[in-house]
């Protein structure tokens, strides 16, 4: 372990499953799939976690794996409790409050269907990974006490269509989250992959944060803590290798409109009101037609949903549905 820039750094490499569950004693873990249309991939990453960590009894580092599905056309439900996953529809869980499409909202609804005091999130789209992404991002959470958050570090080269490896990935974080943290959060310049869709956090902090319902779930995690804890309470794990599918250009668009939203909202906290989680913003790009250059107007989500603390469940709501396989 080393410090450095004010934060924590760890590798993963440093941290056996053997050792990392000496360290677990009486915390409980889930591990958090959110998927939608991941069905070329979800089973082998919930596999591969239950395989390496989940003992029939209990008494394994992982407690439960769980797979949020945020309204699949694909048979993404399916394979993913075949592999072994307890999988929700994201859309069913406390359907008192309503449901909006995201990633951020599934991670939200996955607090109200788990159980872990530690939440780690993986993503169900990786090719090129190991197991070691879950004991790497558990350690630093078990080792010391004032770490909150665990955000993965790794390289990240992209897969285009045809399967060919492409330039590396983050750029929304370098043309939108670096910038604007350079800006107004300049304390967390040291966080090498402040987007990273692997991360582990306590439940106790996340529960405490609005959660926004699109993409800047990652930032809003990551200024929240800052803002909350301290830059001490934010650790990093060098996971190595990840590799996911390429995004088109016009889709980091939307991404990006996410990520500048969250941040936006966390930039001075004394402005600004509720948020319902239903916000959106237009964003128009442009393609060329018959007519030259057409816009295209695109709803993109900007909602946030209220700490999960606030909002406990009636004694008439249901803890959730399992998503029905396709």
């Amino acid at each position: 372990m080393t410090r450095a820039m004010g934060r924590t750094a760890y590798r993963a490499s440093d941290w056996t499953p053997e050792r990392v569950l000496e360290r677990k004693g009486e915390h409980t873990v889930s591990v958090v799939v959110p998927a939608r249309d991941e069905e070329a991939t979800v089973g082998a990453v919930v596999e591969r976690i239950r395989a390496d960590f989940v003992r029939d009894g209990g008494g394994g580092l992982v407690d439960e794996v769980v797979v949020i599905d945020s309204d699949s056309s694909d048979r993404t439900a399916e394979v993913a409790r075949a592999a072994g996953a307890e999988v929700f529809s994201a859309n069913e869980i406390r359907p008192d409050l309503g449901s909006v499409p995201g990633k951020g909202e599934a991670l939200w609804k996955a607090q109200h269907v788990t159980r872990g005091d530690l939440l780690v999130f993986v993503d169900a789209d990786l090719v090129d990974w190991g197991t070691h992404f879950v004991t790497g991002l558990l350690a630093p959470l078990l080792v010391d006490d004032a770490v909150q958050l665990v955000k993965a570090v790794y390289d990240r080269p992209m897969i285009d269509a045809t399967g060919r490896e492409e330039e590396s990935g983050g750029r929304v974080t370098e043309l939108v989250a670096r910038p604007w943290l350079a800006l107004h959060r300049p304390g967390l310049a040291g966080v090498v992959q402040p987007l990273s869709g692997e991360w582990a956090i306590r439940r106790k902090a996340f529960e405490s944060y609005a959660v926004p319902v699109g993409y800047g779930v990652e930032i809003a995690a990551l200024v929240d803590t800052y803002d909350t804890h301290g830059i001490d309470a934010i650790a990093q794990v060098d996971l190595g290798r990840r590799t996911h599918r390429h995004h088109r250009h016009d889709t980091l668009g939307l991404m990006a409109v996410q990520v500048l939203a969250a941040a936006d909202r966390r930039r001075d906290r004394s402005r600004g009101g509720p948020v319902r989680a239903e916000e959106t913003v237009g964003l128009t790009q442009y393609a060329r037609g018959q007519a030259g250059f057409e816009p295209r107007l695109t709803a993109v989500a900007t909602g946030e949903r209220p700490p999960a603390d606030s909002v406990r469940m009636p004694a008439h709501a249901e803890r959730g549905t399992r998503a029905e396989s396709r």
